[in-house]
């Protein structure tokens, strides 16, 4: 049932909630969080913690993503980056990072555009993914839905184990009078590796990209920390109703599909371990992290934090933040965590928080109880 709101007499709106505004309850046994598993799979990939690491410079280099998948999780490298414009991008990196210590300003806005004008080099592309499968660890990259066409083969022909589509908002039924738009379901379908997208922040879109053949679809529009796409073009979706309304999706198409599972993956505005667990309690299968793992120590950013919006050549709608550092990318997540804010040892919050309610895995938790909560403390 869903219960409209009249804004005026000529517009009514549905109430949507963010993270912040919901709480998990407790109403079960508890157990011990070692007997928790925290383990998540998609396709044939398996990984101990349920994190993708977001296609950002701030959090990912090639170095970053082995260390992050070494360690259980999965780094996403941004294919249309620094690490794929420059051959040696450290100076860059550092020029960004040293850039006016100030958030909204046109001047660090202006550099960062310039900077990032440097062409994509196919040969970095196929150089940065056989670095990290080198490692041994799950290899994936990401494109914008714009790039894919002219840098797909190339990912493909590198070995990268899923590919992720990732834009601000990506439809499966993209129209364009200009050019022939991504087709997506029969890029799917023609594809022999998974492969993520979105975001999407809806039902009826997330349900779209689902019948492309999507391995997972990205809920929300990344960036939480650094984006301006609300101011900037009026849109947003409180992600707690977001990740709600495509788990919606994901159990219909399972019914229509004869039980194929796409995962949801909650992508945007997690920059705490409380967001993490409320993220996963509304529903999504694994969270994928920007700002959480650009506080890590080893971070490209060095404590600075910013997305792809930053340096639209046309339309900037993201500004560099400063993150701040909060210790070893292995404490960020593990811990021991000397934070109490949230921002280290993420995953033995979560599974604390597992325990607490009694929860052995993650599909288990999906069930939790939850209350409508507004919260105003620190």
């Amino acid at each position: 049932m869903t219960y409209e709101i009249e804004i005026g007499r000529g517009k009514r709106g549905r109430r949507a909630y963010s993270l912040d505004d919901i709480a998990i309850v407790p109403n079960r046994r508890t157990r011990d969080p070692k007997d928790v598993s925290v383990s998540w799979q998609i396709d044939a990939y398996k990984f101990e913690m349920p994190v993708i690491a977001a296609p950002m410079d701030s959090a990912m280099s090639p170095e970053t993503a082995i260390a992050l998948g070494q360690l259980g999780g999965l780094g996403v490298l941004d294919l249309e980056g620094l690490w794929t414009r420059y051959e040696d991008p450290q100076s860059v990196l550092d020029e960004i990072s040293a850039l006016a210590d100030e958030t909204a300003s046109p001047t660090v806005t202006r550099r960062m555009q310039e900077l990032y004008k440097a062409p994509i080099q196919p040969e970095l592309i196929t150089t940065r993914l056989a670095e990290i499968r080198a490692s041994g660890v799950t290899v994936a990259g990401s494109l914008t839905p714009q790039r894919t066409q002219e840098h797909y083969k190339t990912v493909v022909a590198a070995g990268v184990d899923i590919f992720v589509i990732r834009g601000t908002t990506v439809s499966a039924e993209h129209v364009s009078k200009n050019h022939e738009p991504l087709n997506l379901k029969q890029f799917i379908y023609e594809l022999d590796v998974p492969v993520i997208v979105g975001g999407a922040a809806g039902y009826t879109p997330a349900l779209h990209l689902m019948r492309t053949g999507a391995a997972g679809v990205l809920v929300g529009f990344g960036g939480g920390a650094t984006t301006t796409t609300r101011r900037a073009l009026g849109i947003h979706s409180p992600m707690a109703s977001a990740i709600s309304d495509v788990a919606a999706a994901r159990r219909d198409y399972m019914d229509e599909s004869g039980g194929r599972y796409v995962h949801v993956i909650a992508d945007g505005g997690m920059g705490s371990s409380g967001d993490i667990v409320k993220a996963i309690a509304m529903g999504a299968d694994a969270v994928m992290l920007g700002s959480a793992l650009a506080r890590a120590e080893e971070a490209p950013g060095k404590g600075w934090h910013w997305g792809q919006e930053a340096h639209h050549l046309e339309l900037p709608r993201g500004d560099r933040v400063n993150v701040g550092t909060v210790g070893p990318l292995e404490e960020v997540l593990f811990g021991p965590g000397h934070h109490t804010n949230g921002t280290s040892n993420l995953i033995g919050a979560l599974r604390r928080s597992m325990a607490t309610t009694g929860y052995s895995d993650l599909k288990e938790f999906q069930r939790v109880d939850v209350v409508v909560s507004p919260y105003s403390g620190g």
